[in-house]
């Protein structure tokens, strides 16, 4: 009788135990009751959802030129060669001829640059003397920083000899072909250009690799009407002149061009822009009765033309800085970042 009793026990144990194993889940779990039965369930707690985030907006062309710092290289043309309006623009120890009346000041005024400005252009530079400095001065491309915005450098006039090839047109006997026979010489530094000038504007974007980079052409000097300003010039070779201006600038053109697309392509900051400034004196060229452009001036006891020769005059400079800080305001055509 007792060890049935003891069974007894030991299997309603069992029973009591299998009991609990099932219910005491569906009681103390609220999610498997709610899986079985569908009662005792809640509403989930919401997933947390960042706020959406606007796509960040490309800045404009003039936010991207003055988050920086502005600098100004090149040539005599950027420098005010032939601008002068104060003793010191007449200073013969500044080897560099930077003026008061350069394009650069007005720039610089015109919009409020993060990092200031800084005047660099030097007279008779030449890509190499960018790169390598000039008359005791550090290389122009060391003045460009990472916090570099903008860049504006007229570079190449010096490349192609152009102040010679002048010379040689100006100082000739009459009826003379040593004006024009002159092709061949220019073509031959305008192919060297065509190497040099693309490496240049390379090094100045690795120096810069966010500024936008405005590279000037250059403007035709002459009226091409006969006697303008006593310089010795027939109409024939102002024309082959101002042609050679033309073509020296398109080379430029089409550098910068192509520059801007590498650019675009990698995704890129910054850019590279051609500002044409050739016809930017038309009807002010030298010997008109307002010129922007400085004619023939010789130095009779050195027996020399004087540096300013066909060089912009301050109203000409005025003219290049409408340009660039039209420039600026335009931009390059497409996005920035």
């Amino acid at each position: 009788m007792r060890a049935r009793l003891g069974e007894r026990r030991f299997t309603v144990a069992v029973l009591v135990s299998l009991l609990l194993v099932a219910f005491v889940p569906l009681v103390a779990l609220p999610a498997v009751r709610c899986e079985l039965f569908g009662s005792g369930c809640r509403e989930p707690d919401p997933v947390p959802r960042a706020d959406p985030v606007a796509a960040p907006r490309p800045p404009t062309p003039i936010e991207a030129a003055t988050w920086g710092g502005y600098v100004a290289l090149g040539d005599s043309y950027s420098s005010g060669v032939g601008a002068e309006a104060t003793l010191s623009d007449h200073n013969p120890l500044e080897k560099c001829h930077r003026t008061s009346k350069a394009y650069y000041h007005e720039v610089a005024k015109t919009f409020t640059f993060a990092k200031g400005g800084a005047f660099w252009a030097c007279s008779g530079a030449t890509t190499n003397d960018i790169l390598d400095g000039r008359g005791g001065e550090p290389a122009q491309l060391g003045r460009l920083s990472a916090g570099t915005s903008l860049v504006t450098i007229s570079i190449g006039g010096n490349d192609i000899g152009f102040s010679k090839i002048l010379a040689a047109c100006v100082v000739k006997l009459p009826w003379s072909g040593g004006c024009t026979d002159q092709g061949g010489d220019v073509a031959a530094r305008m192919a060297e250009l065509r190497h040099d000038l693309p490496a240049l504007i390379a090094k100045i974007n690795a120096r810069a690799p966010r500024a936008r980079v405005l590279v000037l052409g250059y403007p035709k000097a002459f009226s091409e009407v006969a006697g303008v300003g006593g310089d010795n010039l027939t109409v024939s070779e102002q024309r082959w002149l101002n042609a050679r201006a033309y073509d020296l600038g398109e080379l430029i053109r089409q550098t910068a061009v192509e520059a801007d697309r590498r650019i675009a392509a990698r995704g890129g900051h910054g850019s590279v822009e051609f500002v044409d400034a050739y016809s930017s004196f038309a009807g002010h060229e030298a010997g008109s009765g307002d010129p922007f452009m400085n004619g023939l001036a010789v130095d009779l006891p050195a027996m020399r033309a004087e540096p300013r020769s066909y060089h912009p005059t301050i109203k000409g400079q005025q003219a290049l800085a409408a340009l660039v800080i039209a420039q600026v305001r335009k931009g390059p055509g497409r996005p920035l970042r």
